[in-house]
């Protein structure tokens, strides 16, 4: 798989560049493991908008994904490796010997054929899953639990991994992709390897309209407004501003946010 650039038939063609989906088996989902997808344009349930710039979109299906991995020691087939339209990484269609079919976000590096299994008789290799007991220090992993049989929370986007950095008590000390080392139970369970789709990150969109097909809408600089409207906002003729960048209303960019005191016992280091 790699990044495929297209000639300069147009403006919006010259810098554009894909993926050229060599990965891909199919384009055709497992029908009894999807569900349709209700949009909400980033409003919440009394209709005010709480996630910005949200909205239209291509019509899509929801895949139904196991996050929990929850079915130990049945080997299962690859049968497909496909484009999820809902999220960045793959996914992969496992056939367990059993005659079950579930979706999982793809491993780097597992492809169409290979065998798959969850639990303690499973190998150390991508895409088998366990607990992290059973996991060696320093092995990189993804699809990680927070609290065990919740399901995996953490580390799942295109290209992303963690590490096992330590093992103390009953809680390993995991490396994130911010940086951040947080403690988590070691019964949590978690995927061997570094999830797919690595050149994800790398992809230049070339026009809005690709952007619109996703489902976000433009954004307004703050400096174009009035100052009714955003502290930036106003000034004779063109203004820059003046003055740090800060939100509509008017916190300063980098502040912290993170208000959740009952978690912080378990980031052994800040991701800054």
């Amino acid at each position: 798989m790699g990044i495929k650039k297209y000639k300069p038939t147009s403006p919006g063609k010259r810098f554009q560049t894909g993926l050229d989906n060599s990965d891909i088996s199919t384009n055709v989902a497992h029908e009894s493991l999807t569900t349709n997808l209700k949009k909400h344009g980033g409003r919440n349930n009394s209709g005010r908008i709480t996630a910005w710039h949200r909205g239209g979109g291509n019509k899509r299906q929801y895949r139904i994904i196991d996050f929990k991995r929850d079915k130990f020691d049945v080997p299962a087939t690859v049968v497909t490796i496909e484009r999820d339209p809902n999220r960045s990484s793959r996914i992969a269609l496992l056939k367990y010997i059993d005659g079950e079919y579930r979706y999982i976000i793809a491993p780097q590096d597992v492809k169409v054929g290979d065998v798959l299994m969850s639990g303690k008789d499973a190998e150390i290799k991508p895409g088998n899953a366990m607990k992290i007991e059973l996991i060696p220090i320093g092995t990189m992993i993804h699809n990680i639990e927070i609290r065990p049989g919740q399901g995996a929370k953490l580390v799942r986007g295109a290209g992303m991994s963690a590490q096992i950095v330590a093992k103390e008590g009953t809680y390993a000390q995991i490396k994130l992709p911010s940086g951040e080392v947080r403690k988590i139970l070691l019964k949590c369970i978690a995927t061997i390897g570094q999830v797919g789709n690595t050149e994800h990150e790398n992809i230049s969109y070339g026009k809005a309209g690709r952007i619109r097909n996703l489902g976000r809408r433009p954004i307004v600089r703050g400096v174009a407004m009035n100052p009714v409207d955003h502290p930036l906002g106003g000034g004779e003729g063109r203004s820059s501003g003046g003055r740090p960048a800060c939100t509509p209303w008017g916190k300063p960019e980098g502040v912290k946010t993170r208000k959740n005191k009952r978690t912080d016992k378990f980031i052994v280091t800040k991701r800054k």
